[in-house]
């Protein structure tokens, strides 16, 4: 059976990281039977996860994830798009990958109140005289990978006003469509449920939270989305 590496349920959402949700809901979507491991991290080939074992075929990447899938099992997870929604629906994935993401990240790891209540949890293992010592060197090379990236040259004022315009765009996509490009899932439904999802949890203080949730369609939408496919998923606090 094909194995998915993951961090596990945390802060009431299905997995901690948005990729490994986008990754499973890839699996459900698929039909295809899977279990999950969360000792894994140690091992992943990229150094972060996801990644799956599938027959002794190690994949790591939730995007190289579906690629894996598609050309394995041939399925289309973007059956019944036109190609110009197919095509629409790939750039809507990587917006949220390469914008909403690193804000969601900025938001767990740098705000301080955040990171005690979120983060901090994964320190745990780690024996007391050397853990604040690990978690400042880590956030202090998370903080300079949002500076080089990007994010974290905005003032906060700067990055209210992009998010605003995001979750704006996201809710308009949406509009009162059950998924976000029709009737059925498609593959951007996985990365829109792990992303918007991730940064919709209340568990933390987040500018992104407060704009998606002036959007009664998206709220909507996450909840939905939760119930068809992560109903089962717990909602621990930890990893």
């Amino acid at each position: 059976m094909l194995t998915l590496y993951t961090f596990g349920p945390s802060f009431g959402l299905p997995d901690a990281s948005p990729f490994v949700v986008k990754a499973e809901m890839l699996l459900k979507l698929a039909g295809l039977p899977y279990r999950t491991d969360r000792s894994g991290f140690r091992h992943a080939p990229k150094g972060k996860l996801p990644y799956i074992d599938d027959e002794g075929e190690i994949v790591a990447d939730s995007t190289l994830i579906r690629l894996h899938i598609e050309r394995k099992y041939g399925f289309d997870f973007d059956a019944g798009l036109t190609p110009e929604r197919r095509g629409a629906a790939w750039m809507f994935e990587k917006a949220l990958e390469d914008h909403f993401y690193w804000h969601v990240v900025q938001a767990r790891w740098c705000d301080d109140d955040n990171f005690a209540k979120g983060p901090a949890s994964f320190f745990k293992a780690i024996p007391w005289p050397v853990r604040p010592l690990a978690q400042a060197f880590i956030r202090r090379k998370i903080r300079g990978t949002l500076h080089a990236q990007g994010t974290g040259r905005y003032t906060p004022q700067e990055q209210t006003q992009l998010l605003k315009r995001g979750a704006q765009a996201a809710a308009e996509l949406l509009g009162d469509k059950p998924y976000f490009f029709g009737d059925a899932p498609c593959g951007a439904d996985a990365t829109a449920f792990g992303f918007i999802g991730s940064a919709a949890s209340p568990h933390f203080r987040m500018a992104l939270r407060d704009e998606i949730a002036s959007h009664p369609n998206l709220m909507a939408y996450v909840a939905r989305m939760r119930r068809e496919f992560f109903r089962d998923a717990g909602e621990g606090s930890s990893v």
